[in-house]
């Protein structure tokens, strides 16, 4: 099948004697092919399988090996470890150092709580040893009434404890004690409480405070340094065991995914039955392992039910169930499968967007950053990723991806001629010289009156142009679109730039993009159906034909009456709207159930949202004019003004540019990701996309980390 599609899939049942369902589980595990069907336990005759004897050992491991890895630093090994070693590892000594890791653990933590308890009865008795008086005379009297806390008027307080002894803290902090009778303190609390009084805890205990606190204080300290000790000695224990565990833990998760596997299965007295999901292309793999363990084998290729492969909202089209979506295997174009899981994969039969994705997502994201520096560092943080990832498959596609989005930055950045925010190449000046010489200025790798110095760091990058950077080619293409190299795209056109080219192309890509969009769901709708019932090509023409005659209608229209388009061009494309948004109606009322009266208002702003999403792609200009100018305004401001006559303020100047030139790049890297994700995954994506599609998750922990016979 094309890139494009997803797998095919086929549904296996599989049955034999029970005796041999461990043989067949073992067998379906070391294929990793089938994606196991739950069984639901509503055949009679059949019930649920029984776990594997060991079990319940190897599930208590387990909980022991996930338990250590969420309280260790640990990584994966650089390489993948043979699984002979790691069961010895298992089978040796790793259990024991699993349970030294746990205690050392168990033991920080309770440290660490008795960490907490000293810090409060230091703060306690730190605010107490002011006032000068032992501890066991703060409290404890049956007769007399203590007030121990601060308040915020000293004198109320005083006036509080008239009839009685009060004690004020030599810090002058409003710490108090307050000694009264039982009969008095009624009164004085009601003092009190106006004069601000909050009550501080007295700790248990007797004797000095100032000698308690120092104890507490020692205490405290040797045992921040008992839990010092004890987290170095865990550190070690990750350095020497923590990729030990991590392929242990995979060996454990597979065993006891395979020792619990039974509970899938539908069990009889004497008989087993296997139902799942697999890929077509591995049928005779799968039929040919279970010849020995399995007395019936049947795999059926799964066959889309046109109409029937929707939601279930049509009285007449019962839901099909659907099988698991495996991708294509991938070289170049698998780090964009990154993207398509952010969303959710495709329903079974629809198209893949990766494919797309590989080259319309480069496109945007270069376009709208386009500057050689970032493009070359977007590229080096890449390669950093693919060369630190060993064993971390998520790490090293999202290494290939910056490569990707980089190169496309380069290349973009080579048509634009900028490189750190730098415009290197020559304008043609037509805003200061005669249209009819259109000659060019060539003055430190600018033109510009207001030209500020380019550095020869940035400007000999003219020579990777042809004649030194004096070019100036153009393509005029329909509906007034042209193509420059050199590319100004910060410039306008009456000075020697391109930008309201930029604005006009990304308005032209964004009407292409969204046709694309919904001439794949045109496809899938004439296959598959609506997810109404509704499938074949009317209903396909009414779903997403409706909207490509709008959007076709609507740029005619918008393109004769902006630019300059013929009066005839005007009023087909306004009659080519108004005709969609007739259809429209009909399609709301028809495919959707919407009454017809509400249609009358609903259809038209349906069809004027479409406008938004097409003018969305003016980001692709904007976003990218907005970092340039960012890295432009740096240079003019702060590099250009270094001297290094006067050593500090060019120091300083310096710094501030690198620190500009970073934040630059640092926005380079995330907005217009942001962006480019937004135009796929919102504009692109919502013209066909269905994400309903579940994972294909195939039975046997797939290898990251272990290799070998497991």
């Amino acid at each position: 099948m094309s890139q494009v599609h997803t797998l095919q899939m086929g549904r296996l049942v599989a049955a034999g004697s029970k005796n041999r369902l461990s043989d067949a589980i073992d067998k379906l595990a070391e294929l990793e092919a089938l994606h196991i069907v739950d069984y639901d336990d509503s055949e009679e005759g059949f019930s649920l399988g029984i776990p594997g004897e060991k079990s319940e050992d190897v599930g208590r491991d387990l909980v022991k090996a996930r338990a250590a890895k969420s309280v260790v630093s640990v990584s994966p090994p650089s390489k993948p470890l043979k699984a002979s070693e790691v069961r010895n590892k298992l089978e040796g000594g790793l259990q024991q150092e699993i349970e030294k890791a746990l205690d050392l653990s168990s033991k920080i933590s309770d440290l660490e709580t008795e960490i907490g308890s000293l810090e409060e009865q230091e703060h306690s008795l730190a605010e107490l040893e002011p006032l000068g008086i032992d501890l066991e005379l703060l409290s404890g009297f049956d007769s007399i009434t203590a007030f121990v806390g601060r308040v915020d008027d000293i004198e109320a307080a005083n006036n509080a404890a008239s009839k009685g002894l009060i004690l004020v803290s030599k810090k002058q902090d409003g710490m108090i004690a307050i000694f009264l009778r039982n009969e008095d303190s009624k009164e004085a609390d009601a003092a009190l409480e106006a004069a601000g009084f909050q009550q501080s805890p007295v700790p248990p205990g007797s004797g000095s405070v100032s000698e308690l606190l120092s104890q507490i204080r020692g205490k405290k300290e040797s045992t921040i340094n008992e839990k010092l000790r004890l987290e170095g000695e865990l550190d070690s224990w990750s350095s020497a065991n923590g990729s030990m565990l991590v392929c242990g833990l995979e060996v454990l998760e597979r065993d006891h995914e395979i020792l619990t596997a039974p509970v899938k299965v539908a069990v009889s007295d004497h008989a087993f039955v296997i139902d799942g999901w697999l890929q077509m292309r591995r049928s005779d793999e799968v039929t040919k392992a279970l010849m020995d363990s399995c007395l019936h084998v049947d795999i059926t290729p799964f066959e889309m039910e046109a109409g029937g492969g929707g939601h279930g909202h049509s009285d007449h089209h019962h839901e099909q169930q659907m099988p698991p979506i495996a991708y294509q295997e991938r070289t170049s174009s698998r780090p964009m499968e990154l993207l398509t899981d952010a969303v959710g994969r495709p329903a079974y039969g629809r198209i893949d967007p990766t494919v797309f994705m590989l080259f319309s997502y480069p496109l945007f994201f270069g376009m709208m950053l386009g500057d050689m520096a970032y493009g070359l560092a977007t590229i080096a943080l890449g390669v950093l990723l693919i060369t630190r990832s060993g064993t971390n498959e998520m790490m090293m596609l999202g290494g290939k991806f910056l490569t990707y989005i980089g190169s496309a930055t380069v290349i973009f950045g080579y048509i634009y001629g900028e490189f750190a925010g730098f415009e290197f190449l020559p304008h043609i000046e037509t805003k200061y010289k005669s249209a009819e010489a259109c000659s060019y200025v060539w003055q430190n790798g600018h033109c510009f009156k207001d030209a500020y110095d380019i550095p020869s760091w940035a400007s000999w990058m003219t020579s990777l142009y042809p004649n030194d950077g004096r070019i100036h080619y153009v393509l005029e293409g329909p509906f007034s679109t042209t193509l420059a190299f050199p590319f100004h795209r910060v410039a306008l056109v009456d000075n020697g730039g391109n930008l309201e080219h930029l604005i006009l192309l990304t308005i032209y890509l964004g009407v292409i993009h969204i046709l694309i969009g919904l001439s794949i769901g045109f496809r899938d709708i004439l296959l598959y159906g609506n997810g109404h019932g509704g499938f074949g090509l009317i209903c396909a023409f009414f779903e997403k034909g409706t909207w490509m005659l709008l959007v076709i209608g609507g740029f005619l229209f918008g393109y004769s009456f902006i630019g300059p388009g013929s009066e005839d061009m005007q009023i087909f494309g306004a009659g080519l709207a108004g005709t969609s948004v007739l259809m429209l109606m009909w399609t709301l009322y028809k495919y959707h159930g919407v009454p017809f009266p509400i249609n009358v208002g609903l259809a038209p702003i349906e069809a004027v949202g479409m406008m938004p999403s097409v003018i969305s792609y003016v980001r692709l200009f904007a976003v990218g004019a907005v970092g340039v100018k960012i890295a432009e305004t740096a240079n003019k401001k702060l590099y250009t003004e270094i001297d290094f006559g006067e050593p500090a303020i060019a120091l300083l100047l310096l710094f501030g540019w690198i620190l500009g030139q970073t934040f630059a790049l640092v926005l380079g890297l995330f907005s217009p990701n942001i962006h480019a994700a937004r135009l796929h995954f919102v504009e692109w994506m919502r013209q066909y996309y269905d994400s309903s599609g579940e994972a294909f998750d195939p039975f046997g922990t797939k290898s990251k980390f272990v290799e070998g016979d497991y």
